[in-house]
C-alpha cells in the first residue's frame, strides 16, 4: 500500500521556523507532481506549495517568501521549510502526491501551531 507520512508538527512561537517532512513509501519519482496544503479550523483545504518531478516549484502568493519547498528523490522526501512563522499559520498540513497510475494520494496530516 503506498503512504505518506509527515513528520515535523509541533507547538511554536511567532517568528520561528520549522521544517514539515513527508516520507513516501515508494519512489516519489512515481508521481509527476508533490505538494503541501494545509486547513485551518472552520477552513478549507488550501493550496501551500507543490514541486513537480521536475523540480519546478509553485506557492501560494501569501506565502512566497516565507515557505520553500524542496524534494529529495534518493531518501524519497519531500520538505516543506517554513520561516517568520505566523498565528494565521496555525493548520493541519498535509502532504499530496499525484500520480499517472495512483491518483491523488494524501498523508494523515501534521499539526501546526503558532501562538505566543
Amino acid at each position: 500500500q503506498v503512504q505518506l507520512v509527515e513528520s515535523g508538527g509541533g507547538l511554536l512561537q511567532p517568528g520561528e521556523s520549522l521544517t514539515l517532512s513527508c516520507v513516501a513509501s515508494i519512489s516519489i519519482n512515481s508521481f509527476y507532481l508533490m505538494g503541501w496544503y494545509r486547513q485551518a479550523p472552520d477552513n478549507q483545504r488550501e493550496l501551500v506549495a507543490t514541486i513537480t518531478s521536475g523540480g519546478t516549484t509553485n506557492y501560494a502568493d501569501s506565502l512566497k517568501g516565507r515557505f520553500t519547498i524542496s524534494r529529495d528523490d534518493a531518501a524519497n522526501i519531500v520538505y516543506l521549510q517554513m520561516n517568520s512563522l505566523k498565528p494565521e499559520d496555525t493548520a493541519v498540513y498535509y502532504c499530496n502526491a499525484r500520480g499517472a497510475i495512483i491518483g491523488s494520494l494524501w498523508g494523515q496530516g501534521a499539526q501546526v501551531t503558532v501562538s505566543s
